[in-house]
């Protein structure tokens, strides 16, 4: 028997995650203890323990279904960023949020516009609503805003631009964005994905919920999975104004953020400490690498993420030596990027075990 599906579901080639530490283990019979994995953008400091208490804390309710709302943690999100509950939708990860916005903005026939390198969720959201992407070639390595304008076409509904980048690491200045969301059509819906926004040197950081205030085609998407260290809770949330918001929980998934998800966001979003101890520790351990890379010889594209890009040649056979090294890092071919690896920050114990497996992988 064969199951009628749409030919572009058939297409769609599935998310490659980050290797589990666990797989490698049995692949190679290695102890989990002493596998450093630095694959998948990851807080190397694991959770806050304010968010522990809290899941704790809401431990006896777990029989009972969760807030669908979320009312509590859109009060903590609305207190921390000054939007109204209703400019608000919970994700289960931020993931969950681009793919809402593609299924409430997307259909057969339209198009949505990203750029060359980024992350490959876009690509996937727009190819499951069978919907056309414009992919614009990328300007060293980052996002070519001019020419991302100026490839809108009459059928484009949705626009990706991730700031800071994944898996490249690069970042365009809040002029730039600005400059850009104001030339959009208004009837062409931004995605402004800012995963990696914590990691930002204080003196690059701005306050985009200004420009959802201001753009009604704005949606400002936000995780908790990488400086907050909730990434196996799965909990993100958009930002917009009402019109928008009210389309994409139209289509969001009831429960879509568990009970235990939702207390251990709230508490981070108010651990400050922690928040600060995570730029603190992936600032030192970015400097680390990209000082390492040079002395090496590698070309790399410095990072604004929590990760790097580095050029190791045949970066398959690197990547096989680093697994049997017990070191798990992120091959990128998948994203046209055949020679480089994307390497995540760890602790500085977990980035010298990688710096001394290198050379050996590189074959030197």
């Amino acid at each position: 028997m064969s199951i009628h599906a749409p030919e572009y579901v058939r297409k769609i080639a599935p998310y490659q995650a980050g290797k589990p530490i666990g797989e490698l283990a049995r692949e190679y019979g290695l102890d989990e203890a002493s596998i450093v994995k630095l694959a998948s953008n990851e807080n190397p400091l694991g959770m806050p323990e304010s968010a522990r208490r809290a899941m704790m804390a809401a431990m006896d309710e777990l029989g009972r279904y969760p807030d669908s709302n979320g009312f509590d943690l859109k009060a903590e999100i609305a207190r921390r960023y000054a939007v109204p509950q209703d400019w608000i939708t919970l994700g289960n990860g931020s993931n969950d949020i681009l793919e809402i916005a593609a299924h409430a903005l997307l259909q057969p026939g339209e198009s949505a516009v990203y750029a060359q390198y980024s992350f490959v969720v876009y690509a996937l959201a727009t190819q499951a609503v069978g919907a056309r992407a414009i992919v614009v070639p990328a300007r060293d390595f980052g996002h070519d805003l001019d020419a991302m304008r100026a490839a809108i076409e009459p059928d484009t509904r949705l626009v990706f631009i991730a700031n800071p980048n994944n898996p490249t690491g690069t970042f365009a200045p809040a002029q730039a964005i600005e400059a850009f969301l104001a030339s959009v059509p208004p009837d062409v819906v931004v995605v402004l994905d800012e995963a990696y926004n914590e990691y930002l040197d204080p003196e690059l950081r701005f306050d985009s919920t200004q420009w959802v205030r201001r753009f009604p085609n704005l949606i400002l998407s936000r995780t908790l999975s990488k400086a907050y260290g909730l990434a196996g809770l799965r909990v993100g949330f958009a930002l917009a104004q009402p019109e928008l918001t009210d389309l994409m929980n139209r289509i969001r998934q009831p429960f879509n953020v568990n009970s235990l998800a939702q207390a251990a966001a709230i508490a981070a979003l108010g651990d400050a400490d922690f928040l600060e101890r995570s730029y603190e520790i992936n600032r030192q351990g970015k400097a680390r690498l990209q000082t390492a890379f040079d002395a090496l010889g590698l070309q790399y594209v410095p990072s604004y993420g929590n990760f790097v890009l580095v050029r190791v040649g045949d970066a398959a056979a690197v990547y096989e030596r680093l697994l049997r090294a017990g070191v798990i890092v992120r091959p990128v071919a998948g994203y046209g990027l055949p020679e480089w690896l994307r390497v995540s920050i760890g602790l500085p114990e977990e980035n010298e075990r990688f710096l001394a497996a290198l050379p050996a992988a590189l074959g030197r």
